[in-house]
């Protein structure tokens, strides 16, 4: 495969940065109407913010670039230039945003078929960016990033979670705890974007989730791999949907 180069690996981060940037303004200072419920479903929701931060997005993403898009709420759009692709979560979140748990960001990666390139999560409650490019770098607000150290999962924490798609029957929680209880703690964050943007400053060790959706992991998948992480990642039945396990490297 041919290497991109870094001048259009610059402008292709600061355009994720932009975007996720203003949506992230937004969302920050909307008000209650933004948190209306369009959607209500068992396990998740669908709100009028996620509507409105994803059509900010894409205009940006359009006028700045001739990629294909995949997003959310929309669905995926055929550009010219369908190698790369915008993996947009406008939202992720969502049912925090409502509640107002300052949990949620904005997430954008670009991905060149199912490599990922970079990537940007925007915490808006905390006003933290993260940036990062596989085999190059992380950064939050700048300031380079890396895993963590931590060896063994006695003494790490893992950041975990259950999808609206999620198996909740008793056999399926039987193998998920069988899975998590070696760890120290198990942390539900409920954003999978800022749960692995959290593997790649340190603040978890792992990530670890079934029947995620490729927008939910897209933007931060770089940043954690910029930073050191390690990734494993198996698609499922179901489109845009992967089992997700990513660590430090080291557990």
């Amino acid at each position: 495969m041919k290497k991109i180069s870094d001048d259009k690996i610059k402008n292709w981060l600061s355009i994720a940065k932009e975007a996720v940037l203003t949506a992230g303004a937004f969302l920050r200072k909307a008000d209650s109407s933004s948190r209306r419920i369009n959607q209500d479903l068992i396990h998740d929701v669908k709100i009028e913010a996620d509507l409105q931060s994803e059509r900010m997005i894409l205009d940006y993403l359009r006028k700045k670039s001739d990629f294909s898009i995949l997003s959310e709420e929309s669905g995926e759009f055929k550009r010219g230039e369908e190698e790369f692709l915008w993996i947009v979560d406008p939202v992720d979140g969502s049912l925090n945003y409502v509640r107002q748990l300052p949990i949620s960001c904005v997430s954008i990666g670009l991905w060149q078929g199912k490599k990922p390139i970079l990537g940007s999560v925007y915490d808006f409650n905390r006003d933290e960016l993260f940036l990062g490019v596989v085999n190059e770098g992380a950064w939050l607000n700048d300031a380079s990033l890396t895993v963590s150290k931590i060896k063994g999962k006695q003494k790490a924490i893992l950041a975990s979670g259950f999808p609206a798609a999620a198996d909740l029957s008793l056999e399926s929680i039987n193998t998920f705890v069988d899975h998590i209880q070696s760890y120290r703690k198990v942390r539900f964050l409920g954003s999978a974007a800022i749960s692995i943007a959290y593997v790649a400053c340190g603040r978890v060790d792992g990530y670890y989730e079934k029947n995620v959706m490729w927008w939910d992991i897209a933007g931060a998948v770089p940043v954690v791999l910029g930073a050191g992480g390690k990734i494993q990642i198996e698609k499922t039945a179901k489109a845009h949907c992967f089992n997700v396990y990513i660590t430090n490297g080291r557990i």
